[in-house]
């Protein structure tokens, strides 16, 4: 795939094992991806690029992924970013309704089983595609939104 044609896709989790691991199984797409290790860094990375999708670790230390969410969610220009949150906790206590409130459209239950992962990014990059050319013109050609 061209350069150009390649969509952003974010990677935020704190433990760098985690992050390679999702880069080894995401690389297949062949899209680009950027990896950072806090919510922090997240939130400079989506004032920099647009993102198809955002994979987001929910237990992080200062911002925790469901902050992270909070404030990617408040920008008009990021907005509209698929977030899937990353956490090794589901059970009884995990907050669900919370996480789909802040924007979810999805969360993953460490450990990932790669095809599960690498087809719910996948799916969620040709969405971005497709929806991507509606969102960023208007009928005359002009940028859509404002960032």
């Amino acid at each position: 795939m061209a350069e150009k044609d390649r969509v952003n896709i974010l990677l935020v989790d704190d433990q760098p094992s985690n992050l390679v691991v999702m880069e080894a199984v995401l690389s297949p797409l062949d899209e680009s991806l950027v990896s950072v290790g806090s919510g922090e860094e997240a939130l400079r990375a989506v004032l920099q690029r647009d993102f198809a999708v955002i994979l987001l670790d929910v237990h992080m230390p200062t911002l925790s992924g469901f902050e992270t969410a909070r404030m990617i969610r408040s920008r008009v220009r990021s907005s509209h970013i698929a977030i899937l949150f990353i956490t090794a906790a589901i059970d009884a206590g995990f907050p669900i309704e919370e996480a789909y409130a802040l924007g979810a459209v999805d969360y993953l239950s460490k450990p990932i089983l790669p095809a599960v992962l690498r087809a719910k990014v996948a799916f969620f990059v040709d969405l971005h595609r497709k929806t991507g050319k509606n969102r960023t013109r208007t009928p005359r050609g002009r940028a859509d939104h404002q960032g």
